[in-house]
């Protein structure tokens, strides 16, 4: 199939028709789109259009529902509590961000807990927006069971990503996206798509063996990054946004490539006004020096360039733009092919 990239706004426009055949309002219909559609920009396409089929068949099955209304359960000033309804996990990540930014300017720390959401893509996507607005930003999340607990060979915890992101000079962003793992998901998955081997320190067999193989990888376990470091790491990232907020964790956590069952996820959204701490100047001042420290540092011995948090992404978004668009894996535009059929809505032609 016709790997030729295909313009965003385009895609974006295709990703947002599909969803708006299937109930979703025109606004959050489009927010989904963007966020898909930012991580294939960025070169995470893992995260990206890639997911959509997935949430298509879960608003089929009515395990995500279409409008997202979530209920205030707790609001104390600084903090609120939301519950998701199981609603559009990016539509009530970002306004668990709207929410945490408003209060973190009238009380210097905003935190939302968000109970009962979905899978909101790429976590970055939320975190940046809010350092945009000016604020530090920290979003937590917890998720279907990938990984064993170190020394077991059954999934029980989640990837349980994160992302930290605050504002630098000059309209930049600084900011960090990973899950706990040692590669999300995701991307075993777009192996799987692109018909790709992976490495052998990704992922075990069903029975607890080393694999390149991805479709095997995909019904195995994912290895922790850092050994036991990332196991503990994504433990209390469950703790945060699960247990916290009220939602569901461990095994009762189930992930957006299951059509029928409900998600139980759970989000944290903390956001941090620099202003509250002291001269917001002297705040930027001191992000621009750690930024120029790292840029100017000796490089080691296979590597042209040192890159802070965030710039790789910046820079493949740039990349992106000027050749024209995203060009997506085979099995992913196969599959984006088959919803436009189901959906009537056209699927956008690419430029070679």
């Amino acid at each position: 199939m016709d790997t030729a990239r295909i313009a965003p706004d385009a895609l974006r426009q295709f990703g947002a028709g599909v969803l708006r055949t299937l109930g979703v309002p025109a606004d959050d219909a489009a927010l989904v789109s963007d966020s898909l559609v930012q991580a294939d920009l960025w070169g995470h396409q893992s995260h990206g259009l890639l997911r959509l089929p997935w949430y298509v068949a879960r608003l089929r099955s009515g395990a995500m529902t279409a409008v997202t209304d979530p209920a205030v359960l707790t609001d104390t000033g600084p903090l609120v509590s939301l519950d998701g309804r199981h609603g559009i996990g990016q539509v009530l990540a970002d306004r668990a961000r709207a929410l945490a930014v408003q209060r973190a300017r009238e009380h210097g720390v905003g935190a939302v807990g968000v109970r009962d959401s979905n899978h909101f893509g790429t976590a970055m996507y939320f975190t940046r927006r809010a350092a945009r607005e000016g604020c530090v930003a920290v979003l937590t999340t917890n998720a279907s069971p990938a990984m064993a607990p170190w020394g077991g060979r059954e999934k029980v915890i989640g990837t349980n990503p994160w992302s930290i992101a605050a504002p630098a000079a000059g309209g930049r962003v600084v900011a960090v996206d990973i899950a706990n793992t040692a590669v999300a998901r995701g991307k075993v998955y777009l192996a799987r798509n692109r018909d790709e081997p992976i490495p052998d320190t990704w992922a075990l067999t069903a029975d607890g063996a080393p694999t390149t193989d991805a479709a095997e990888g995909v019904l195995g376990v994912i290895l922790p990054m850092a050994g036991h470091k990332g196991y503990a790491i994504a433990f209390l990232m469950d703790v945060l946004s699960g247990a916290l907020t009220g939602s569901s964790v461990g095994t009762a956590v189930h992930g957006p490539y299951e059509p029928a069952a409900r998600s139980g996820a759970g989000h944290l959204f903390l956001a941090l006004d620099p202003a509250a701490f002291g001269d917001v100047a002297a705040y930027t001042a001191r992000v621009e020096q750690l930024i120029a420290e790292v840029k100017a540092v000796p490089l080691a011995q296979g590597f042209d360039e040192v890159f802070y948090p965030g710039e790789l992404e910046d820079r493949a978004e740039a990349g992106n733009l000027a050749a024209g668009g995203v060009e997506l894996a085979a099995q992913s535009l196969a599959d984006l092919h088959v919803l436009a059929v189901q959906t009537g809505v056209p699927f956008p032609t690419g430029t070679p």
